[in-house]
């Protein structure tokens, strides 16, 4: 059994698959048609984001087993085909859900106290304070659109604040004790904030844009620990400056590299860049000490049971 590893990570990956047996083969930097020429040496592979795995990449790997996507999101692998060619896809979100749901409150917490910005203020000797008054998430809705596990996960750490939250999602019958399934209509007209948990998909594809934002009865504070690509950038930047948007936390961008190491020129992020009311942060949502070593554990784990060993 031969595995290649095509993104960095935890070395407990390695050593504990080494252990089983299993020949290990490391390479970070060929591109994606180098790799095409050596993928029908492999059984099977583990991968992050850094490369497409598309139907043409399937083709060539003629003894693939399975691939293990270490974190969350599979919008860069062709899952249609895999299931054609009968091709197990091994992920594991979960253990990066507490983390990203983490983020979110954070991100949520900063716009609502208005703490990055007085603390840049305070940094350059401006003390305000009436400016700085924010306002409590007690009392409040919460809208998510998506209730998979970091949804649930952001919900479950919201519940000690005596907010109402609810949620849309594609599955059904997805409520529990922390929050309450809606229908989208119910979700635009009551949202005081509006915080995305949904996977890329064809039907998530800037699923927040102009008219979302115009159909919601309320200004609202947004949270987008997702993927960039849900959000409409100019639409987002249009909100933000009608104030129908009241204040948005963004880990994600829709111009991030697909690696999500770096991110294309667009004037929208200068323009981001410039919103008191914006926090941004480079798509660290489920970035953690923790997370990598659950990933890595998960992963393995999922590999082994798979292998039957």
């Amino acid at each position: 059994m031969k595995i290649l590893h095509l993104d960095s990570n935890h070395d407990m990956i390695y050593e504990e698959l080494s252990a089983l047996g299993i020949e290990n083969h490391v390479d970070l930097k060929s591109t994606k048609s180098e790799i095409e020429n050596i993928i029908s040496n492999y059984h099977g592979i583990v991968v992050r984001s850094r490369i497409t795995i598309d139907k043409g990449f399937i083709e060539k790997a003629i003894n693939l087993k399975f691939i293990a996507r270490v974190g969350s999101g599979t919008e860069n692998i062709d899952c249609e085909y895999l299931k054609e060619k009968k091709i197990e896809l091994i992920s594991s979100g979960e253990g990066n859900s507490n983390a990203v749901g983490e983020h979110a409150l954070g991100l949520l917490l900063s716009l609502s106290k208005k703490i990055t910005k007085s603390n840049i203020e305070m940094k350059n000797g401006l003390r305000k304070r009436e400016e700085n008054r924010g306002f409590e998430i007690e009392g409040k809705t919460i809208g998510l659109i998506g209730y998979g596990k970091t949804g649930k996960s952001f919900a479950k750490k919201l519940s000690g604040f005596n907010c109402n939250i609810i949620f849309i999602d594609i599955k059904r019958n997805l409520g529990d004790n922390y929050a309450r399934e809606v229908k989208i209509n119910e979700l635009k007209e009551t949202s005081d904030i509006i915080s995305l948990h949904t996977n890329l998909n064809q039907s998530s594809h800037h699923i927040i844009d102009k008219q979302f934002i115009a159909d919601c009865k309320k200004s609202f504070c947004f949270i987008n620990t997702a993927r960039g690509e849900c959000v409409s950038n100019d639409d987002l930047i249009h909100g933000l400056e009608s104030g129908k948007i009241l204040g948005a936390g963004l880990d994600v961008l829709e111009n991030e590299n697909k690696d999500f190491e770096g991110m294309s020129d667009d004037q929208n992020l200068d323009k981001l860049k410039k919103f008191e009311n914006v926090i941004l942060t480079p798509h660290i949502a489920g970035w953690s000490n923790e997370s990598k070593i659950k990933l890595a554990q998960i992963t393995v784990d999922k590999i082994k049971e798979f292998l039957d060993l």
